[in-house]
């Protein structure tokens, strides 16, 4: 299974992209299972997180373009509230 990918960018960089077009995703400090049955890719405008696999922990902030792959299960771990752009995969 591929493993989460994880780059920072700019506000610039995402206008460009079309981020700012994508859904908005908002949660509150929390702990939470999740299961990707779809990539999803996302662009954390706020917030801290941290999110467990199998075999890895990844901290993720605003700025970061994210990418979690399909059939991944993990442990979100918001440390102050997320709120993101995202999308799945078609």
């Amino acid at each position: 299974m591929n493993k989460i990918e994880i780059n920072s960018i700019d506000k610039e960089e995402a206008k460009r992209k079309g981020i700012d077009a994508w859904p908005v995703w908002e949660k509150e400090i929390s702990r939470f299972d999740w299961f990707y049955e779809q990539a999803e890719e996302c662009y954390i405008l706020e917030g801290e997180v941290f999110i467990q696999t199998e075999n890895e922990t990844f901290h993720i902030k605003a700025g970061d373009l994210v990418r979690f792959p399909q059939g991944l299960a993990c442990i979100w771990d918001i440390k102050s509230p997320i709120r993101k752009h995202y999308r799945f995969d078609d």
